[in-house]
């Protein structure tokens, strides 16, 4: 979606015939629970912006949610403020005040099945978790995040705390300075998984302790596969952070070459270096140094991809847009060459890759307002498999997306349609992607003035999206105040692609047993830190 509201996206299902019923304490409201089918390995979503959420997992097919609404003073409130959006596989539950005070804490209590794929998203309130569902991501601003799994434990286990404590009563604990950690518990035979990520807030992993599993528990160390984060370019530097590699998922794998892109930074300015040649890296692979045979300066040409969300009435902007494009187009450097692609419902190839800087001019002044309900999941795609048609050449890639993210499958956007693509099938994509993803988030809020307007929630989710992709992506997350600052952000995205090199290596470790490989990279440099996708499984 790009710069205004539109008709409702889909039926949200406010539950007003659920009445609160008053505990002994004022202001004190308890909600019936309320019952939920869910099909086996389908999605649930939960975000609450006002309050905890602790989740149990358990063996029954279906979801229970209740609310807990404590106030200072009687609200008057007779109605539920659990908002559910029921689509089969995908389950989206969120609360709303109406007509609850302004002061009030909500909290919710949800049990899920075992088979579920768990969200869990809060502000400043506290996650609790309960057991061990297909997979768990519980992020929160502010609040503590706290897990409990259960025997038998196989499960990967990923922490991000920016500047909290994470904390484990397993056999392999995190250092007390560590803001990333990642391990694997038990033989690996599962692919369960639990992602926990607060900016302020404490992580804690604990087994459910029983007194017959605690006594027999077995004392095998799990693996660890983390480390720490660094910030992107563009930010000042902590000087308290240590060096390493930024946060990464998946790694492309063809032929057991293995290939990264990354950007290296001078951590005392947070600017870009230039100039490295390849005897400066040294590349290691779960610990073992690895033998690079490729190697791409950070001055090696770049494919780039320029995919630009144009959905909503852009009448009165798209000149800002075709000009702010076009300043891209003049900043590149002259041995790239540059796709355009718009969307809004349906992506258009405005341009193919060319280095023809006057075609690709003339091609972008064609630009004009796309019509229907915004698809970011399904264009994105569309762009990747764009960049797969090209014959196998030496030229890195990147995709540059330029949106809101209000892909209409977002609980709480005006429309009707969004992407026919999942958002964790679409992030899995970009994984994968043998290329980088750096993503410019375009502010578009306004204030809702009516449940058919695009709600606050959605904006919220929209940004951390971008957020998610450039990062599972390797590349950076920029965000877009105003549309007029858009041409500057482009030209930023150009100066950062100017630091990224590209190395390949062989791993000595040939086994394909489908385990973590974590990646490690050093730069002999004064100040040198390295930036992007840190590993990889080896299926």
């Amino acid at each position: 979606m790009f710069l205004n509201a539109r008709g409702l996206l889909f039926s949200l299902i406010i539950l007003p015939g659920f009445l609160l019923s008053s505990s002994a304490s004022l202001g004190n409201y308890v909600e019936d629970e309320i019952r939920i089918d869910v099909p086996a390995d389908g999605r649930v979503r939960v975000e609450n912006r006002f309050g905890d959420v602790r989740a149990e997992i358990w063996d029954k097919p279906f979801v229970s949610v209740s609310a807990v609404v404590t106030s200072t003073k009687p609200s008057g409130l007779t109605r539920s403020p659990i908002v559910i959006d029921n689509r089969g596989k995908y389950l989206a539950i969120s609360t709303l005040r109406i007509p609850v005070t302004a002061t009030a804490a909500i909290d919710l209590k949800i049990k899920v099945p075992q088979t579920a794929n768990l969200e869990i998203t809060t502000i400043k309130g506290k996650i609790a978790l309960n057991g061990l569902s297909s997979s768990a991501l519980l992020k929160s601003i502010s609040g503590d995040i706290d897990a409990s799994i259960n025997e038998p434990i196989d499960v990967n286990l990923t922490a991000r705390s920016t500047r909290g404590a994470i904390t484990s009563t397993f056999a392999s604990k995190p250092a007390t300075d560590d803001h990333l950690w990642q391990v694997r518990l038990g033989s690996g035979s599962t692919r369960r998984s639990i992602d926990a990520q607060t900016e302020t807030g404490r992580i804690a992993f604990a087994p459910i302790a029983t007194p017959e599993v605690v006594a027999e528990r077995p004392t095998r160390p799990p693996e660890l596969v983390g480390a720490n984060n660094i910030r992107p370019i563009g930010t000042p530097a902590d000087p308290n952070r240590p060096e390493d590699l930024d946060e990464g998922d998946v790694i492309r794998v063809d032929s057991q070459l293995v290939t990264l892109n990354m950007s290296v930074v001078d951590r005392s300015t947070s600017r870009g270096v230039k100039d490295l040649r390849q005897n400066e890296f040294h590349l290691f692979e779960d610990g073992e140094e690895q033998n690079v045979l490729q190697f791409d300066s950070s001055s090696a040409p770049f494919d780039l991809v320029l995919l630009m969300d144009l959905s909503g009435s852009t009448k009165n902007v798209i000149k800002l847009i075709r000009d702010a494009a076009l300043r891209f187009v003049d900043a590149a450097r002259p041995a790239d060459r540059i796709a355009v692609i718009t969307f809004a419902a349906d992506a258009r190839l405005v341009s193919s890759l060319t280095a023809d800087r006057e075609v690709l001019r003339q091609r972008i002044n064609t630009i004009d307002t796309e019509r229907g309900d915004t698809r970011v999941y399904d264009s994105l795609s569309f762009a990747m498999n764009e960049v797969g048609k090209e014959p196998k050449k030496s030229r890195r890639t990147a995709i540059i997306l330029m949106s809101d993210g209000l892909d209409g499958t977002i609980p709480g956007v005006s429309g009707q349609y969004g992407s026919q693509l999942p958002y964790q099938d679409a992030r899995r994509a970009v994984e994968e992607f043998d290329g980088v993803l750096y993503t410019l988030w375009l502010n578009t809020y306004y204030e809702a003035l009516n449940p058919k307007d695009t709600q606050p929630e959605a904006f919220d989710m929209g940004h951390d999206r971008m957020k998610e992709m450039a990062e599972a992506g390797g590349g950076i997350f920029y965000e877009v105040e105003k549309l007029t600052d858009l041409a500057g952000a482009y030209e930023q995205v150009v100066a950062d692609l100017g630091t990224v090199y590209s190395l390949a290596y062989r791993p000595s470790n040939k086994s394909r047993d489908g385990k973590w490989r974590a990646i490690k990279v050093s730069v002999n440099r004064s100040n040198a830190v390295a930036r992007g996708k840190r590993g990889y499984y080896a299926n």
